[in-house]
Protein backbone atom coordinates (compact mmCIF):
# COMPACT_ATOMS: atom_id res chain seq x y z
CA UNK A 1 0.00 0.00 0.00
CA UNK A 2 1.26 3.32 -0.69
CA UNK A 3 1.83 5.20 2.48
CA UNK A 4 0.95 8.91 0.19
CA UNK A 5 -2.57 7.85 -0.42
CA UNK A 6 -4.51 11.38 -1.31
CA UNK A 7 -7.43 11.97 1.11
CA UNK A 8 -10.31 13.31 -0.72
CA UNK A 9 -12.12 14.75 2.72
CA UNK A 10 -15.61 16.77 2.68
CA UNK A 11 -16.58 17.72 5.89
CA UNK A 12 -20.13 19.68 4.28
CA UNK A 13 -23.11 17.53 5.36
CA UNK A 14 -24.30 16.14 2.46
CA UNK A 15 -28.35 15.51 3.51
CA UNK A 16 -30.48 17.66 5.48
CA UNK A 17 -32.88 16.16 8.11
CA UNK A 18 -35.82 14.79 6.99
CA UNK A 19 -34.30 13.80 3.65
CA UNK A 20 -34.25 10.08 2.52
CA UNK A 21 -30.82 9.56 1.28
CA UNK A 22 -28.74 6.21 -0.41
CA UNK A 23 -25.18 5.71 -0.09
CA UNK A 24 -25.33 3.30 -2.96
CA UNK A 25 -25.71 6.63 -5.04
CA UNK A 26 -22.79 8.16 -3.07
CA UNK A 27 -20.57 5.14 -3.17
CA UNK A 28 -21.41 4.91 -7.23
CA UNK A 29 -20.30 8.92 -8.22
CA UNK A 30 -17.20 8.05 -6.28
CA UNK A 31 -13.87 8.24 -8.66
CA UNK A 32 -11.35 8.63 -5.40
CA UNK A 33 -9.13 6.18 -4.03
CA UNK A 34 -9.77 7.71 -0.28
CA UNK A 35 -13.00 9.40 -0.40
CA UNK A 36 -15.08 10.51 2.73
CA UNK A 37 -18.09 12.75 3.02
CA UNK A 38 -20.02 13.81 5.84
CA UNK A 39 -23.38 12.63 4.60
CA UNK A 40 -26.00 13.51 8.03
CA UNK A 41 -25.97 15.29 11.47
CA UNK A 42 -27.24 13.53 14.04
CA UNK A 43 -28.04 15.42 17.34
CA UNK A 44 -24.55 16.61 18.28
CA UNK A 45 -22.48 14.30 15.82
CA UNK A 46 -21.85 13.55 11.84
CA UNK A 47 -22.33 10.48 10.30
CA UNK A 48 -19.34 10.04 7.14
CA UNK A 49 -19.37 7.54 4.47
CA UNK A 50 -15.49 6.31 3.52
CA UNK A 51 -14.60 4.69 0.12
CA UNK A 52 -11.15 3.85 1.00
CA UNK A 53 -8.37 2.04 -0.35
CA UNK A 54 -5.01 2.73 0.86
CA UNK A 55 -3.53 3.91 3.86
CA UNK A 56 -4.74 6.91 6.30
CA UNK A 57 -1.64 8.13 8.50
CA UNK A 58 -1.57 7.68 12.56
CA UNK A 59 -3.07 10.38 14.64
CA UNK A 60 -6.02 10.83 17.40
CA UNK A 61 -8.71 12.82 18.22
CA UNK A 62 -8.06 14.83 21.63
CA UNK A 63 -12.20 15.20 21.87
CA UNK A 64 -14.02 13.07 20.19
CA UNK A 65 -14.46 9.03 20.42
CA UNK A 66 -14.73 7.51 16.56
CA UNK A 67 -17.28 4.70 15.69
CA UNK A 68 -16.22 2.25 12.73
CA UNK A 69 -18.60 0.40 11.10
CA UNK A 70 -17.45 -1.76 8.39
CA UNK A 71 -20.73 -1.99 5.36
CA UNK A 72 -18.80 -4.02 2.62
CA UNK A 73 -15.01 -4.96 2.37
CA UNK A 74 -12.52 -5.35 5.20
CA UNK A 75 -10.88 -2.57 7.67
CA UNK A 76 -7.98 -2.90 9.05
CA UNK A 77 -7.70 -0.72 12.24
CA UNK A 78 -4.21 0.04 13.71
CA UNK A 79 -5.11 0.98 17.51
CA UNK A 80 -2.07 1.47 19.64
CA UNK A 81 0.51 -1.53 19.08
CA UNK A 82 -3.20 -3.63 17.33
CA UNK A 83 -3.75 -4.42 14.41
CA UNK A 84 -8.08 -5.12 13.98
CA UNK A 85 -9.37 -6.67 11.44
CA UNK A 86 -13.23 -5.67 10.67
CA UNK A 87 -15.57 -7.50 8.19
CA UNK A 88 -18.76 -6.25 6.89
CA UNK A 89 -21.05 -6.00 9.55
CA UNK A 90 -18.49 -5.23 11.99
CA UNK A 91 -17.79 -2.07 14.09
CA UNK A 92 -15.17 -0.61 16.71
CA UNK A 93 -15.16 2.65 18.87
CA UNK A 94 -11.63 4.32 19.17
CA UNK A 95 -11.77 6.17 22.57
CA UNK A 96 -10.80 10.23 22.71
CA UNK A 97 -6.99 10.02 22.51
CA UNK A 98 -6.01 7.14 21.59
CA UNK A 99 -3.98 6.78 18.54
CA UNK A 100 -5.13 5.24 15.40
CA UNK A 101 -5.30 4.79 11.75
CA UNK A 102 -7.48 2.79 9.23
CA UNK A 103 -6.02 0.99 6.11
CA UNK A 104 -7.79 -0.49 2.97
CA UNK A 105 -5.58 -2.97 1.27
CA UNK A 106 -8.55 -3.22 -1.43
CA UNK A 107 -11.81 -1.20 -1.57
CA UNK A 108 -13.98 -0.82 1.77
CA UNK A 109 -17.14 1.29 2.64
CA UNK A 110 -16.99 2.31 6.15
CA UNK A 111 -19.39 4.71 8.07
CA UNK A 112 -18.24 6.61 10.89
CA UNK A 113 -19.79 8.75 13.78
CA UNK A 114 -18.00 11.06 15.77
CA UNK A 115 -18.87 14.65 16.98
CA UNK A 116 -19.53 17.00 14.65
CA UNK A 117 -16.92 19.26 15.06
CA UNK A 118 -14.09 16.58 14.89
CA UNK A 119 -11.48 17.09 12.34
CA UNK A 120 -11.02 13.95 10.11
CA UNK A 121 -7.02 14.21 9.91
CA UNK A 122 -6.91 14.59 13.64
CA UNK A 123 -5.91 17.12 15.93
Amino acid sequence: MNAQTNYNIHTDVKYPAMVKFDIADVIGANKEKWFNQSLVEVNDSVVRLGVLEGEFHFHKHDDEDELFYVVDGTLLLDVDNDTHELASGQGYVVPKGVVHRTRAPEKVVVLMMALAGVTPTGD
